[in-house]
């Protein structure tokens, strides 16, 4: 069973934006097991909602590496406000990976996505030490991921109608 606190704080609220109040929120990482029915299901939707619907791509977004995956949440009274999963090598890439990263559409511009991806690549290097982390970085948010230490890779490719870019984490 694998389930703790996803980083350093069990609970950090969220950069208050412009007439936003701070959040509390509390970090989780779980296996595929330890999910159950109703967080599976919250993360789903939300990985529908912005992924297929406000993005327009119809994908198939169950691809088998979910069960592989640990799942990072970040709740606040129970609402999932900030998702992602972390891959262990082998499964996407030689190196260690993350991916599906959603944040809320209200919650945006609050430096969630930040926090989040910082607390993914956090777990990725002390779960898997020295295996680097590579990622499917969608194209508009390459400058996003270059500012936490990734570098694009290669040319820039179309997945599922949106393109991307190969990333890898410097060192």
């Amino acid at each position: 069973m694998l389930a703790e606190n996803a980083g350093p704080e069990f609970s950090r609220d969220i950069h208050p934006g412009p007439g936003h109040p701070a959040v509390q929120l509390e970090w989780q990482i779980l296996s595929f097991d330890d999910l159950g029915s109703d967080r599976l299901y919250r993360v789903l939707q939300l990985r529908q909602q912005v992924f297929v619907v406000e993005q327009q791509s119809i994908y198939l977004d169950l691809d088998d590496k979910d069960r592989a995956a640990s799942h990072m949440l970040a709740l606040h009274d129970g609402s999932l406000c900030a998702y992602q999963r972390c891959l262990p090598p082998g499964t996407s890439y030689p190196e260690s990976s993350l991916g599906r990263i959603v944040v809320q559409p209200q919650l945006r511009g609050r430096r969630l996505g930040h926090d989040l991806v910082r607390r993914g690549i956090d777990y990725n290097q002390r779960t898997w030490p020295g295996a680097g982390i590579c990622i499917n970085a969608q194209s508009y948010l390459e400058d996003f991921y270059v500012a936490l230490g990734f570098r694009a890779e290669g040319e820039e490719y179309m997945e599922d109608g949106i393109p991307h870019r190969k990333m890898r984490l410097q060192l």
